[in-house]
C-alpha cells in the first residue's frame, strides 16, 4: 500500500533489493564523520534517477537527490553542528558548482506563522544578503570582503498572497537575473525518525505545499527558466502512515497474512485520519536549528573569501 513520501530516499527504499534492479536508477551511500574520533557520523544517500524508465519507476524527476540523515540537530554538539553544516555545502556545490562567484537568489517556501511550515522563513531570516551592496557601492566592494552576491525572498503561501510561489519568483527573477536559486520548503517523510532528522537536496527543484500535499505550480528549471536547487527538510508524517504501521504489526503478531492486513486496511484509510498531518513536540526548536544549519551553509558557500 501506498505512503506518500517526499524523500526520493524512501520511495527507493520501498523496493526491494539494493537498487541495481531498478532500471534508470542508481543508489550510492557513504558514512561522513562528525567528529575526529571516528564516534557519530551520518549516513549520505544519493539517489540518482537516470531516464524515463528510472521517472516512471520512482515518480519523480530526472535528478540527482542527496540525502543527508543528520539525526536530532538539537543535541549535536557545536562541532558535529559545524560539520554537518559544512558537508551540506559539500553537497549543495555538487549539484550547483561553486557559489562565490555567481549571483544566488534563495527562496524560502512556507508560512512562518505555522511552525512545521516555517523552515523557509527560517533560513532567508538567517542569511547574509549583499544584493544592495553592489548597487551601493559596486561590484569591487564584494570582492574586496569576500562576498558573493546574494539575495532572497520569502513569498509567503497562496492562502496569504492570493499568488503561486512560481507567479512571484519568476517575476523577481526577471527583475535579479540570478544564476542559481534555491529554494527552501518543509516535505513531508515516510519514516517518523526522519523527521526534523534528514535533509535532502536535489538539482530538480521543489513543488510548493510538499509538506501536506498540497502541490502547487513546480518551481524548477523548466518553469522559471533558471537552474534551481531544492533544500528540503521533513518536518510532517502522516498520522495515516503512524497508525497504520502499528496496526500492520500487530497484525502480522497475530498471524494474519498479507491479504487480511491489505483488506483492514484498505477500509481504514476511508476513515478521516488520512486527512491528518503530524509532528514532534518540539518542532518550533527543531525547525529554528535546521534553518540555522541551512543558512549557515549558503551563507558559508556563497561568501567564501
Amino acid at each position: 500500500m501506498e505512503r506518500r513520501t517526499d524523500l526520493a530516499l524512501e520511495v527507493r527504499e520501498s523496493f526491494e533489493g539494493d537498487g541495481g534492479e531498478i532500471e534508470g536508477v542508481s543508489l550510492d551511500k557513504e558514512n561522513v564523520w562528525l567528529d575526529e574520533e571516528h564516534k557519530d557520523s551520518m549516513e549520505v544517500s544519493t539517489v540518482v534517477i537516470m531516464n524515463e524508465k528510472g521517472r516512471q519507476a520512482m515518480g519523480k524527476p530526472v535528478g540527482s537527490y542527496i540525502t543527508m540523515e543528520t539525526g536530532d540537530v538539537i543535541k549535536m554538539s557545536d562541532a558535529q553542528f559545524d560539520n554537518v553544516m559544512k558537508e551540506l555545502g559539500s553537497r549543495i556545490e555538487s549539484l550547483t558548482g561553486e557559489l562565490k562567484h555567481k549571483k544566488v537568489l534563495v527562496a524560502g517556501l512556507g508560512n512562518r506563522y505555522i511552525t512545521a511550515d516555517s523552515l523557509g522563513p527560517y533560513v532567508v531570516d538567517g542569511l547574509d544578503i549583499t544584493r544592495h551592496y553592489v548597487k551601493e557601492f559596486g561590484e569591487s566592494f564584494l570582492k574586496k570582503f569576500g562576498m558573493g552576491e546574494m539575495c532572497a525572498i520569502a513569498p509567503g503561501v497562496m492562502a496569504q498572497t492570493g499568488m503561486e510561489s512560481e507567479e512571484i519568483i519568476s517575476a523577481v527573477v526577471g527583475k535579479t537575473r540570478p544564476d542559481i536559486i534555491i529554494v527552501v520548503d518543509a516535505l513531508a517523510a515516510r519514516s517518523v525518525s526522519r523527521v526534523t532528522a534528514t535533509i535532502q537536496i536535489t538539482d530538480t527543484g521543489i513543488n510548493p505545499g510538499s509538506g501536506v500535499g498540497n502541490h502547487r505550480i513546480g518551481l524548477n528549471e523548466e518553469s522559471i527558466g533558471t537552474k534551481v536547487i531544492g533544500i528540503g527538510v521533513p518536518t510532517v508524517v502522516e498520522a495515516e502512515v503512524i497508525v497504520r504501521d502499528r496496526i500492520e504489526e500487530f497484525m502480522y503478531s497475530c498471524g494474519l497474512n498479507d491479504d487480511e492486513i491489505y483488506e483492514f486496511l484498505e477500509d481504514m484509510s476511508k476513515t478521516a485520519i488520512r486527512d491528518m498531518y503530524v509532528t514532534t513536540k518540539n518542532i518550533d526548536e527543531s525547525v529554528e536549528r535546521m534553518g540555522e544549519l541551512i543558512a549557515g551553509s549558503i551563507n558559508a558557500i556563497t561568501h567564501s573569501a
